[in-house]
């Protein structure tokens, strides 16, 4: 029986696509890094995942993987403090993916927002395939196999969530009714004493009766407490809160993270299809180099011709880079002609300069020491898996596939 607590466990996975850059350091890893100091976190490179749009070429998964992997190391994400490992050396995502295939109806994936838009906007790939469009389920048991219950995404991505919670959802309603679920609930009622049982029994009423969230989390966490009753009773009396059964694998909820404010060079997104990117390895010079080309506002054709740093990428840069003062300085100079385009670009110059370069030192070390890379995986690996088996375990005993 698990003994693991949802709500303080998070997962989250990223493709392989070999170095990241600023947008991915802004946009997710100072996230991560932050998150593995607050939550049990589990980060995996999502290597299946590229198979489903890269089939045809896998030839660079492996060193992307290896890639991806520094670049998290580097940016602050430590393996002390969360488990970091590749999603296909946990072969137990694909076999709950197999068994959630099972329950999930089709019309759930076909309707998944990303679905379509990405068959339109790949359109020169073949991606009539059941491997994309069956990846939001490998996705919901990427999350359900670790009983996690956040799930740090973008706004974008909480469709995918949703899913997820409900399959979970839908199993646990399949597979949750254990016989003599009522009379074992009420057992474990009893457990909890007079008084416990009475505050239980009134948030449960509370919630069902009445939809009252707080009165859930607030008996949720009662349940969570009490030290004279099993882990199974504990299981067993979350899923009679919300009028099912056991809970066999918990819903996560998404864990909205703030949307990235990294521009790309020209303005728009910052992509490797755009080459529009500064990587977390660039060298100091091609960092200055990529800046000091950067567009400007089109209106300066001249020194001496006034401009509006909304229609500047650069500024785009100080909004994230630079300090109220400096800001005030770059507007007044940009608007008056009082600075030049490159007089306003040296300052992000040196601020990113300043952020990359630690980032880059340490990048260069991992991979000067490949060995501590391959063991900082390999452990991670290993207790994936011992988590992943757990859930496993119970998934096919209540599935009838527990044989001995």
């Amino acid at each position: 029986m698990s003994s693991v607590v949802p709500a303080q466990r998070v997962v989250s996975g990223m493709r392989a696509t070999g170095r990241l850059h600023l947008g991915h350091y802004h946009g997710v890893l100072k996230n991560w890094a932050r998150l593995q100091h607050e939550y049990e976190c589990f980060f995996f490179v999502a290597d299946w995942h590229g198979l489903t749009t890269e089939y045809e070429n896998p030839g660079s998964i492996e060193q992307h993987t290896w890639d991806l992997v520094v670049d998290w190391l580097a940016a602050g994400v430590n393996p002390g403090s969360a488990t970091l490992f590749v999603q296909s050396q946990v072969p137990e995502h694909a076999e709950l993916h197999l068994l959630l295939s099972m329950i999930t109806p089709l019309s759930w994936l076909e309707r998944v927002p990303t679905y379509k838009d990405q068959q339109e906007k790949l359109k020169e790939k073949d991606l009539g395939t059941y491997g994309f469009l069956g990846y939001p389920l490998l996705q919901a048991a990427d999350i359900l196999i670790y009983r996690a219950g956040q799930v740090p995404v973008g706004a974008d991505q909480v469709a995918h969530v949703e899913l997820t919670r409900e399959v979970a959802r839908r199993f646990n309603h399949l597979y949750g009714r254990e016989p003599g679920f009522e009379e074992a609930v009420a057992a474990a009622i009893k457990k909890m004493g007079k008084k416990q049982s009475r505050i239980y029994l009134n948030h449960r009423r509370q919630y069902q009766e009445q939809g009252d969230e707080s009165a859930l989390e607030t008996a949720r966490a009662l349940v969570q407490d009490q030290q004279n009753i099993t882990l199974g009773d504990k299981e067993r009396l979350y899923g009679d809160l919300e009028g099912g059964g056991k809970v066999i694998l918990p819903e996560p909820q998404a864990l909205l993270t703030p949307a990235s404010r990294m521009p790309g060079l020209d303005g728009q997104k910052m992509s490797k299809s755009y080459g529009n990117f500064i990587s977390l390895r660039e060298e100091p010079g091609e960092v200055e180099s990529k800046i000091r080309r950067m567009p400007t506002d089109p209106a300066r054709v001249r020194r001496s011709d006034p401009g509006d740093p909304e229609n500047c990428p650069v500024w785009e840069f100080h909004k994230v880079y630079s300090d109220d003062a400096t800001r005030i300085w770059v507007r007044e100079g940009c608007t008056s002609a009082g600075i030049g385009c490159l007089d306003c670009k040296k300052p992000v110059i040196e601020a990113v300069q300043e952020e990359v370069e630690p980032i880059r030192k340490r990048a260069e070390e991992h991979l000067r020491n490949p060995d501590l890379v391959r063991s900082v995986l390999s452990d991670g690996c290993e207790e994936a898996r011992e988590q992943a088996r757990a859930t496993l375990e119970e998934v096919r005993a209540v599935m009838g596939l527990h044989y001995r």
